[in-house]
């Protein structure tokens, strides 16, 4: 599939290498097409991450996992707000609103405890929409699932490439034109 025309495009690499730094990028660079999505922040406290919080590209946020969350489920030392995050996703409206144009930062093992996480993602890879996600880089179950489909455009992010990546789909993209399902 010629990658310009992907409507699925998974964004991946290791932690620290830039994904969510490169998402953010290109809601601004698209930010014509009118963008539907949420990306994560690191919550820090003297220069330690205590968390993740969630921000819509509609000016949203909630809370997705933090140190001093009780209980389970966790993830390393974080426990994660499953209920918080899927009250945050249902907020989104994701795979119902008109943007013709999905980011969404990340598909991780924290959010794919989400049973509504997961199956908002496979609604989203099947639907007319261009999709571009940030994905981890190991995993199984939805990380893996996703990262197989014949319909995926996966890009390795590295601290040396991201600058030039953001270009490149950024050009790539506008090159498509209005988008709308016939052109995919």
């Amino acid at each position: 599939m010629e990658p310009t025309l992907a409507r699925n495009i998974l964004l991946t690499g290791l932690p620290g290498c830039g994904k969510t730094t490169l998402i953010r990028h290109l809601a601004r660079q698209w930010s014509s097409f009118h963008p539907a999505g949420f990306y994560t922040e690191e919550i820090r406290l003297e220069g330690r991450r205590q968390g993740f919080r969630l921000v819509g590209l509609n000016g949203a946020t909630g809370l997705l996992a933090h140190v001093a969350y009780p209980g389970a489920p966790r993830v390393g030392r974080y426990g994660v707000d499953v209920d918080q995050f899927e009250a945050f996703l249902d907020a989104q409206h994701l795979d119902r609103i008109a943007s013709p144009l999905v980011l969404v930062d990340e598909i991780g093992k924290m959010e794919c405890l989400s049973p509504r996480f997961v199956a908002l993602i496979r609604r989203l890879v099947d639907s007319p929409k261009l999709f571009v996600a940030t994905v981890a880089l190991k995993g199984g179950g939805l990380i893996a699932e996703v990262k197989q489909r014949p319909d995926v455009v996966l890009v390795e992010v590295t601290v040396c490439n991201r600058d030039v990546l953001a270009a490149e789909w950024g050009e790539r993209i506008a090159s498509l034109g209005p988008l709308d399902s016939s052109r995919r």
